[in-house]
């Protein structure tokens, strides 16, 4: 069954909440939460950075249980987790309810954010699903543009407080009610065929559990550098740049291009490059941030322009590349629990990026993006080394 329009823009949306009001959410208010709370805005990063933690904990359980029954009842269950956070977040009182309340989050972001909603698209589609992954990421790649400027408007006309209480209601009618729309579980022909009795054991299907093993590792590190990569640019971008000879409106406008970037970048893998194998589209991504910081180290304020939308670029692609690339080399058999997994050491390296480059932006300047530039080489360099695992119907998981 070919992927549904309907399925793909409900998720898609759902997606945009979900990212707006938790992902997104400290960047506008956590000054704020800092002053009324009594705390610095380095321990509500810290607060975020645990949630990021328990997100990558919680990850592979919740991809164990879609693959089993659908996505549906996790995602309708994580808007109801969303909803509480936030109300906590809304009524905490200090460093403890602040804490509290964003693990609560942590638990939603594991269960509810992109990996839940590719695995669902894959239960009900699929190896169809890489078109269906691709404009998810469409519709949710606008969620900065959108929570950012909500964010900021309700935080100045009814405070952080009321903003994280607008969040939590918006959750508990809008996000419930896309989520809750999402089809369980499609029976169909392809489906049973990815129920296959595994393979009997011989030579050839240990060196395919190797290649596997192997593969596994490989994505397990591609995803983590790039999210490193993704979190640090995110979190200190306009510093960078500044370190780099920019002015301050020069990097208020590169910042303001790495949107349009990604979603451009989205949208020309949607077309063009969706006729090529991911691993393909993931190597040529991964080579963007490099070049881009390359040019800026050697050019300065000139290239900056450059450099984001290079490296938004590339960062919009590998987006996808993390729901596609698990399903194409593994295929679609078990592909929750799979991609959950492979998620941890990524959600470890987000929780981390933002205190490391930020110590290495302190020591040397715009010269710390000789560690990010070096990640990206790396997962280049390991992105090379994967050799595309061929499936076949009677398969050893």
């Amino acid at each position: 069954m070919e992927p549904s329009t309907g399925v793909i823009a409900r998720l898609g949306i759902a997606q945009t909440l979900a990212w707006g009001s938790t992902y997104y959410l400290p960047a506008m208010l956590a000054t704020p939460m800092a002053t009324d709370l009594g705390v610095s805005t380095s321990t509500v990063f810290a607060a975020f950075g645990a949630a990021l933690i328990v997100s990558a904990v919680i990850g592979s359980y919740a991809g164990r249980m879609i693959d089993r029954s659908g996505g549906r009842s996790v995602l309708v269950a994580t808007s109801i987790v969303f909803a509480l956070g936030l109300t906590g977040l809304g009524f905490a009182q200090g460093a403890m309810g602040l804490f509290v309340a964003w693990l609560v989050l942590g638990v939603g972001m594991g269960a509810g954010l992109y990996e839940a909603a590719f695995a669902t698209l894959v239960v009900l589609y699929g190896n169809r699903s890489r078109g269906a992954i691709t404009g998810i990421t469409l519709i949710a790649g606008l969620a900065s543009t959108v929570g950012w400027p909500l964010s900021t408007f309700m935080e100045a006309h009814i405070g952080w407080r009321g903003a994280c209480l607008a969040w939590a209601g918006l959750h508990l009618t809008l996000g419930l009610l896309l989520n809750a729309s999402t089809p369980q579980r499609l029976v169909s022909e392809d489906a049973k065929q990815d129920k296959v009795v595994p393979a009997k054991r011989d030579p050839s299907s240990v060196a395919e559990r190797d290649k596997q093993r192997f593969a596994s590792y490989a994505l397990a590190f591609v995803f983590a550098a790039t999210w490193f990569i993704s979190t640090a640019m995110a979190a200190h971008l306009p510093r960078l740049l500044q370190a780099g000879g920019a002015t301050v409106a020069t990097a208020v406008m590169v910042g303001a291009l790495i949107g349009p970037a990604q979603v451009g970048a989205r949208i020309l893998e949607f077309g063009l490059l969706r006729k090529i194998h991911p691993l393909l589209s993931a190597r040529i991504a991964a080579a963007l941030h490099p070049i881009g910081a390359l040019a800026f180290g050697l050019v300065g304020a000139p290239a900056a322009a450059l450099f984001g939308v290079l490296h938004g670029a590339g960062n919009g692609i590998l987006t996808i590349a993390k729901g596609t690339l698990p399903l194409v080399i593994f295929g679609p058999s078990g592909y929750g629990h799979r991609q959950g997994v492979l998620m941890v050491p990524a959600r470890v390296a987000q929780a981390l990026a933002p205190w490391l480059f930020g110590i290495c932006l302190d020591a040397f300047d715009a010269k710390a993006l000789w560690l990010s530039s070096a990640l990206g080489v790396g997962a280049i360099v390991v992105l090379m080394a994967i050799q595309q695992v061929e499936q076949s119907v009677a398969k050893v998981v």
